[in-house]
């Protein structure tokens, strides 16, 4: 069996491990970024068998310069994306920002002052149960 068998070349910059809806580059990241083993990727993505996870793996070495060039891709695609999410943000995304801006306000205004003697004043009296 050939390397590439193990493979879908669906574009330039889409290869898919075949049988699966995962790239290389998911398990190329665990790999390289997170020196995570096969054993853990493997683990961590249960429609990849370890041998897929290998292969994968051994494609990388075999075509380092290829599969970098593909990597480097990937990554600049992605920071591109997060740019333009963060300068237009979805209206949920916006309305969850809010939300959150919201919460954090309501518990610092809730806060009591914590100082000794509140503290002490604020401590609950012994329940009946306690006290026997």
């Amino acid at each position: 069996m050939q390397i590439e068998e193990y493979f879908n070349f669906l574009a330039e910059d889409d290869i898919r491990i075949k049988g699966t809806r995962i790239g290389i580059e998911t398990v190329l990241d665990a790999y390289i970024h997170e020196g995570k083993t096969a054993e853990a990727i493997a683990d961590r993505y249960h429609t990849v068998t370890l041998e897929q996870v290998y292969a994968t793996i051994l494609y990388y070495l075999q075509n380092r310069e290829k599969v970098g060039a593909y990597l480097e891709d990937y990554l600049e695609y992605c920071r591109k994306a997060r740019k333009e999410q963060e300068k237009n943000p979805s209206p949920g995304v916006i309305r969850l920002r809010e939300l959150i801006a919201e919460r954090r306000k309501t518990s610092d205004n809730s806060r009591p002052n914590t100082s000794k003697n509140s503290l002490e004043s604020t401590t609950p009296s012994p329940s009946k149960y306690e006290q026997e």
